[in-house]
């Protein structure tokens, strides 16, 4: 039985704490040990996950299987067009990985954004990333490829959308 609701300033050392457990294993095969630790300490810092979280810059939502946190996701409203949101965010843990969780959690984050009225839902996935191919049996079409830069490293992603 899963449940899904937001996450809070409480939260934040259990959303880092899934993220390293979760990125290892999902990006080892893709990227280099240096970047996978480089990224882990900007993007998942604490202090990052607390100012993101506490000044609501992204909604967190977790998801729990029999109240243990096994996934999160992470959204905002895209500030050049307030129509369109971004989720940032999609990470299970691997041995959740297959049962609908994934789903479950965008599912979510679009009645969410449906809710505060847009009709666009963007996502960026790595080009190597096997979840592409997830988030096109769930209506999401790529639009456009880019690189980013992280430091000395570069995401090179696939930027997707899903019309709501």
């Amino acid at each position: 039985m899963h449940t899904t609701r937001k996450a809070t300033f409480n939260d934040v050392d259990t959303i880092v704490q899934l993220a390293k457990d979760i990125w290892w294993p999902t990006y080892s095969p893709i990227l280099e040990k240096e970047q996978i630790e480089y990224m882990l300490g900007t993007i998942y810092a604490t202090e990052v996950v607390e100012r993101q979280v506490e000044t609501a810059e992204q909604t967190f939502l977790l998801l729990l299987e029999d109240d243990q946190p096994v996934g999160f996701a992470a959204y905002s409203q895209r500030e050049d067009n307030p129509d369109v949101y971004k989720l940032h965010k999609l990470y299970c843990l691997p041995a959740m990985q297959g049962k609908g969780y994934g789903k479950a959690l965008i599912n979510e984050v679009i009645k969410q954004v449906k809710d505060a009225g847009a009709s666009n839902l963007d996502l960026n996935v790595n080009r190597y990333n096997k979840a592409k191919g997830m988030y096109q049996k769930m209506g999401f079409e790529v639009i456009y490829e880019e690189d980013i830069p992280i430091g000395p490293y570069f995401m090179n992603d696939y930027v997707m959308r899903k019309s709501l």
